[in-house]
């Protein structure tokens, strides 16, 4: 009887500590909130100028603030769990605000200058040092360019993570892996200065667009590869045997269901690859020399592509003008990296399996 009375009387304490003594759902806001206040106000009486300094002051109270609050009301044991969760959020908005700082900046000073002139018109006969002129020519040479490179790259970089994935067994397969994982680092200017060795220089080719294709193609083939690899290890097995028991032979089931099933993802690598070497500037330097005229034949003398016209207008001209067409080629490099991106994200959502199907 006793046994009953003191467990009878246990579970409503139990009950009680597990619900009682709970900060808000307010309290972390608040608490945000009055971190960046006392750390600008700290800033400011200390005399710093740095907006960079004040926002690692107000960082760094709100994750004491936050320990010592749940620590006092909560215990010790969900303090530690809510200082977790502070960390996270912390290097959440420290990896946010630097590329939201990058984007507002290029929109405030590239949006004034970007307009219909601007993006149809080339530099030809435009004196650098003055107003007008536009990125035309640069806009054409940076699609042919990386259009010539995805149509190299892709169907080498999804042939091999093929092998890889389905064929691959034994030395070959081991020394391919490592020779993709050493491209993967391979700095821009060394594919560059490969192909400007080999292809310019031993065997002749003049500077074009197509050169510069080459190497950004170097660059895009290991990101194609390891992001088709990993595509096509997710697709499952059962598939592929299901295939196998009805007599399909595997050349047809690779193109039929392996490569079907996991072209979202592959699609969506593809598109990230090609966003990654958009904004190459090396390899064009070297290989394509730019041109401030309007060349739509890659193939045939020099070209320009907007990285190195931002480059040029920015370092080159350095005046008012330049820098003025300097951001606004920025703004629409980003926009056009940003709508590369949104496009890989809604075709891997399009094509991403759906539930009850």
């Amino acid at each position: 009887m006793s046994t009953v009375t003191t467990t009878a009387a246990a579970e409503p304490l139990l009950r009680r500590g597990l619900t009682s003594a709970r900060l808000p759902k307010w309290a972390p806001p608040a608490t945000a909130v009055l971190s960046v206040a006392l750390g600008c106000g700290i800033g400011a009486g200390a005399g710093l100028k740095s907006h960079l300094q004040w926002g690692l002051i107000s960082a760094t109270l709100f994750l004491v603030i936050s320990y010592g609050l749940a620590a006092k009301v909560e215990g010790r044991r969900q303090a530690k769990d809510r200082l977790a969760t502070s960390v996270i959020w912390v290097a959440f908005v420290l990896a946010v605000v630097p590329l939201a700082s990058l984007t507002i900046y290029t929109i405030q000073q590239g949006a004034g200058v970007v307009n219909g002139n601007f993006l149809s018109h080339s530099m030809k006969n435009v004196i650098s040092a003055g107003p007008g002129g536009g990125i035309y020519h640069a806009l054409i040479g940076t699609l042919e360019q990386v259009g010539l490179a995805t149509a190299i790259a892709a169907p080498i970089g999804l042939l091999t993570a093929v092998y890889l994935v389905e064929y691959g067994r034994g030395r070959l397969a081991k020394v391919v892996t490592f020779f993709v994982d050493v491209m993967t680092g391979v700095p821009s200017i060394v594919a560059g200065l490969f192909i400007l060795s080999l292809w310019n220089i031993v065997l002749g080719f003049a500077y074009s667009g197509f050169s510069g294709s080459l190497a950004l193609s170097i660059l895009m083939m290991p990101v194609v590869v390891r992001s088709t690899e990993e595509m096509l290890k997710l697709v499952p097995n059962e598939l592929r045997e299901a295939s196998y028991a009805l007599g399909v032979p595997k050349w047809k089931t690779i193109l039929r269901i392996v490569i079907p099933t996991a072209i979202g993802g592959i699609t969506t690598g593809v598109m990230l690859a090609v966003a990654r070497i958009t904004g190459e500037t090396a390899p064009v330097m070297m290989l394509v020399f730019g041109a401030d005229f309007i060349n739509n034949d890659p193939f045939n003398g020099p070209q320009q592509s907007l990285p190195l016209y931002i480059w040029q207008q920015y370092a080159l001209v350095n005046n008012d003008f330049g820098y003025a067409r300097a951001w606004g080629a920025a703004l629409v490099l980003i926009a056009f990296v940003m709508g590369l991106n949104l496009i890989a994200r809604g075709i891997a959502r399009w094509r991403s399996p759906k539930a009850g199907h």
